[in-house]
């Protein structure tokens, strides 16, 4: 009974606690922090259990100690790219402007050339992906975000196997969150057959900070990398999501050393097996193409957002047209004032997301933000064909970004994320035609449906755009 009586003083005196470190010792940024200290006053047990998981971050700390080795090993890719000021690179001041943003970087981003492929479906990446993956003579490097326990994830897991008993080198690094519903039966099948698996931040505490990145390189030669995780639904197979339109890349040149540099990060990171002086993960005889690629990488152990910066940069530099693909638009204010800039200025901008969502919060704070850029004279798009799950970005049929990172907050801060900078017209035009054939399958939101939308979407538009800095 006395237990009792003292549990609302408890939590009223850790709902303090925690309201105390968020100002003083988190420091958040500013909308965060209002976003949380409204959770923590109006839903104290609910408030603080989520703050417990969601919000506390002493974890990021000691990331920073990562990011300080990153610093030292900062040199480790040459391959002859050197600094764009070194280069005589025949590209116009707007691709320029964009490079030197990446070159800028902790991790300076490179220009490699390659010859690339882009799928725009997981059918295409898993014929190519699974081919290659046995034909690999020496060492296959696989990072993902989800490996589902269905059909396509024991296919996965059975090709691995194949090749570690074969004597491949075979390394799987994967997320403890995304890959919660991969069996310990399946893990226990890749180590017994010689693969290395290792988990990336399997702590409680980290559960905010996860590794969202599909990374695959094999031989060090072929490199894979975009929104594609390893599961059914991938495929269209789901009966919730049905049609899934995805992107992703297949890299074949020097830009596969800097997809492994970050995979190798990333191991020594969780594995704590430093593998970053092994030269024969750096072969030097690279296919040399003709698609000049930038790889860069940013999550919470960064001290700036780089994939944001370069979006920025795109966003601000683009004179004819931006196109977005992305299923979760919950962009922070400078992202929607650089769209908004941009679209009052004359650039066309289209902005595609999903016509259903996967987290009713986000589908809610998508149509919030998405109202905002058709006042601004911005076309808005809802993929219907089933689940639009591209992350891309395009400007003027010139620069193109394909990665693992969305336009929202959380991609920008809280993930680890890779993207590919794309450099080439070819490509740039190439995805330009997939999206206006996307819109084929796309119904328009106009300013007048926007306006004549109920209330009841109007109020979890008004709750998610509160809790936008935290989704």
């Amino acid at each position: 009974m006395n237990f009792l009586s003292f549990l609302p003083t408890a939590i009223i005196i850790l709902n303090i606690i925690f309201i105390i470190l968020l100002i003083f010792f988190e420091r958040k940024d500013p909308t965060a922090t209002w976003a949380w200290l409204l959770i923590l006053t109006l839903i104290p047990v609910l408030g603080f259990i989520l703050y417990l998981f969601f919000g506390l971050t002493p974890k990021k700390r000691k990331l920073y100690q990562k990011k300080q080795q990153e610093d030292e090993l900062n040199n480790r890719i040459k391959d002859g790219n050197c600094p764009l000021e070194d280069q005589k690179l025949n590209f116009g001041h707007l691709e320029q402007s964009i490079m030197r943003i990446g070159f800028k970087n902790e991790i300076p981003a490179e220009i490699g050339y390659n010859d690339l492929k882009i799928y725009s479906s997981g059918q295409e990446k898993f014929k190519d992906l699974f081919q290659d993956l046995r034909d690999a003579e020496k060492f296959i490097h696989a990072n993902y975000y989800i490996i589902n326990d269905d059909e396509l994830g024991n296919k996965f897991i059975r090709i691995l196997s194949e090749k570690a008993e074969a004597g491949i080198e075979v390394r799987l690094l994967y997320d403890k969150m995304g890959c919660r519903e991969l069996s310990r039966y399946s893990i226990f099948n890749l180590e017994d057959a010689g693969v290395e698996v290792v988990s990336f931040a399997p702590f409680v505490l980290d559960i905010n900070y996860r590794n969202h990145r599909k990374n695959v390189i094999i031989d060090g030669k072929i490199g894979y990398l975009g929104g594609i995780n390893i599961g059914d639904e991938y495929l269209g197979c789901s009966d919730h999501f049905g049609d899934w339109r995805d992107t992703h890349l297949k890299i074949q040149g020097e830009s596969v050393n800097s997809q492994q540099y970050r995979f190798l990060l990333d191991w020594k990171f969780a594995s704590g097996n430093d593998l970053l002086k092994e030269e024969k993960y750096f072969p030097k005889n690279k296919v040399k193409g003709r698609s000049a690629v930038q790889i860069v990488s940013s999550g919470p152990d960064s001290r700036e957002a780089e994939i944001k910066a370069m979006f920025l940069k795109m966003i601000y530099e683009a004179e004819k047209s931006i196109y977005i693909q992305t299923p979760y638009f919950i962009p922070d204010q400078s992202m929607l004032e650089a769209l908004k800039i941009a679209t009052r200025s004359g650039v066309d901008v289209k902005i595609m997301i999903p016509d259903r969502g996967d987290h009713p919060f986000v589908y809610a704070a998508n149509n919030s933000f998405v109202g905002q850029l058709l006042e601004a004279g911005a076309r808005c798009y809802r993929y219907t064909r089933g689940f639009l799950h591209s992350k891309t970005i395009c400007i003027d049929s010139r620069v193109l970004s394909i990665g693992t990172t969305n336009m929202d907050v959380r991609s920008f801060k809280l993930n680890f994320e890779i993207n590919a900078f794309i450099y080439d017209k070819g490509k740039a035009r190439w995805h330009d035609n997939l999206f206006k054939e996307d819109l084929k399958f796309s119904s328009e939101i106009t300013r007048e449906e926007f306006k004549n939308r109920g209330w009841t979407m109007k109020l979890r538009e008004s709750v998610s755009r509160l809790l936008s800095p935290i989704l």
